[in-house]
């Protein structure tokens, strides 16, 4: 993470959910976690958080999903889109694909719609998207 998102994360007046997935899953505060990156390229801290979070997989705390597809433009390589979500809490999986295969261009329906499916409350989401249209707009 660069150091300005980095600052722009810690300026919030909430708790953001970047880098504080696991504890707040196993606190039952956010129902869903969302990563993504290339296979064969993810940072060793990628793989060391993931693999966190697959100890409690394997524990039955955690439903694991994993979805591979080739990078656009770029075939020969593919990424992964993985998930985590609490049991019973797996529709939010399926609501997220369905999501982002929607896409033709993220729209702010689309960024309060993520939000609240990885367990954001309205406020929270209020503020980011007016503190997020006021830096794009600046």
């Amino acid at each position: 993470m660069t150091d300005m998102h980095s600052e722009l994360l810690h300026q919030q007046p909430y708790l953001v959910h970047t880098n504080r997935e696991l504890g707040l899953m196993l606190r039952g505060a956010k129902p869903l976690a969302y990563f993504m990156d290339i296979i064969g390229r993810e940072p060793d801290v990628c793989l060391r958080y993931w693999r966190m979070f697959d100890r409690h997989v394997d524990l039955g705390r955690l439903i694991r999903r994993e979805v591979f597809e080739p990078c656009p433009g770029l075939p020969q390589l593919k990424y992964r889109r993985l998930f985590y979500a609490l049991p019973g809490h797996e529709w939010r999986i399926d609501a997220m694909l369905a999501l982002l295969n929607e896409l033709e261009a993220w729209s702010e329906d689309h960024e309060r719609r993520s939000c609240e499916l990885l367990g954001y409350e309205g406020w929270q989401i209020d503020y980011w998207l007016a503190h997020r249209r006021s830096r794009v707009n600046a």
